[in-house]
């Protein structure tokens, strides 16, 4: 059983999972979908098309689902898909997508920090931190594990990799590659080591990720070419061949060197 201020606005069509708290002046529309354990706070606005797990939290002011801020948005029905255990503080916005059939994702244990924002069709990861302030475009991918420090700007259509983490201030138009540091103008600026520990990676495949990126960042060849010399030079392993992958997927480029 679920406790529901009556002085929270909650469609009698939405569907609200076990031992919720939704607190006075939540608003939750028809076409909702909330799990177990969540917590709405005051002033939340959870709109149509939202699918929740369990055991998140919304704090005061956030919008979840909100109309795609998209000039190709015609009204069509589209979804907010959010896992389990995420955190969204104050005056968080997320959007759903912009045509039928599309989804904005989140996934498992995220901190979205104050004002951040995620726009329309974008798909994050687990375990990603979006610091206070931070806005993500359209159509961007992060994976999982990255950290956003504040004031961060992602355009639209861009990648983040694994376990990645962008310093405060930073605005990008391109692609950045599994386990680095992005610098604040936008430099490849070495391994993230600490958060790359995290993710499972020991000290000698930490040196072979450095290794590829050296031909990567500081080669005098083209991306392609520092690719294939990648897969020539450094000892293969999970990690390796994620750094592969991802950079050959790349369409828009990758940061600079």
């Amino acid at each position: 059983m679920s406790e529901i201020s009556p002085k929270a606005e909650v469609s009698p069509k939405a569907k609200i999972g076990n031992n919720c708290k939704i607190f006075p002046f939540a608003y939750i529309e028809d076409d909702v979908v909330i799990g177990d354990n969540c917590i709405i706070f005051p002033f939340v606005s959870i709109c149509n098309g939202t699918r929740m797990g369990n055991g998140n939290k919304v704090h005061q002011g956030t919008v979840i689902a909100a109309l795609p801020q998209d000039f190709e948005f015609r009204g069509e029905k589209t979804e907010c898909v959010i896992g389990n255990n995420n955190i969204f503080r104050e005056n968080v916005v997320i959007n759903r997508a912009t045509h039928t059939g599309g989804q904005t994702v989140i996934g498992n244990d995220n901190v979205l920090m104050e004002g951040a924002h995620i726009s329309h069709d974008t798909k994050v990861g687990n375990r990603c931190v979006f610091g206070y302030g931070t806005k993500i475009a359209g159509d961007c991918e992060i994976e999982d594990g990255v950290i956003f420090s504040s004031s961060v700007i992602e355009n639209a259509k861009t990648r983040v990799g694994q376990g990645s983490m962008i310093q405060a201030g930073t605005s990008f138009s391109k692609d950045v590659p599994p386990y680095i540091i992005c610098t604040r103008d936008c430099q490849y600026g070495g391994v993230n080591m600490q958060v790359a520990h995290q993710h499972g990676v020991d000290e000698k495949t930490l040196k072979h990720i450095a290794n590829a990126y050296r031909l990567v960042f500081h080669g005098k060849t083209a991306l392609f070419d520092a690719v294939n010399q990648i897969e020539e030079q450094v000892p293969d392993g999970p990690f390796i061949r994620h750094v592969i992958e991802f950079l050959r997927a790349t369409k828009l480029g990758i940061i600079t060197k």
